[in-house]
């Protein structure tokens, strides 16, 4: 599925909240639109999304048509201690994507 840009900071302070930003590249079809030649276009968006910070949920949405194009979500977790934060999502076409990016704590 699609690809996904993730910001974090460089390091943040153990117990201090920290904003994370991701973007996922999706066409996030409504299935109101019509192709070129008048057929419809198939409703296909993401439906869930979850991060995890190691081992533990963090933050999950259910995502629907009413969010653009390449869905932007943004929150803060607050950090313990150095790891990954892994973030899953899949689609209403069972298509699943996932990412991660490390988490630095000093």
């Amino acid at each position: 599925m699609a690809d996904a840009r993730i910001t974090v900071p460089a390091s943040v302070r153990r117990g201090e909240p920290f904003e994370v930003r991701i973007i996922i590249r999706h066409p996030m079809e409504t299935g109101y639109r019509m192709d070129d030649s008048g057929k419809s276009i198939p409703r296909n968006v993401i439906r869930t999304f979850a991060c995890r910070y190691g081992d533990e949920p963090v933050f999950a949405a259910r995502l629907s048509s009413g969010i653009a194009a390449n869905p932007y979500l943004r929150f803060f977790v607050t950090a313990r201690e150095s790891g990954q934060l892994t973030f899953e999502w899949s689609d209403d076409n069972g298509v699943r994507g996932s990412d991660s990016t490390a988490v630095t704590v000093v």
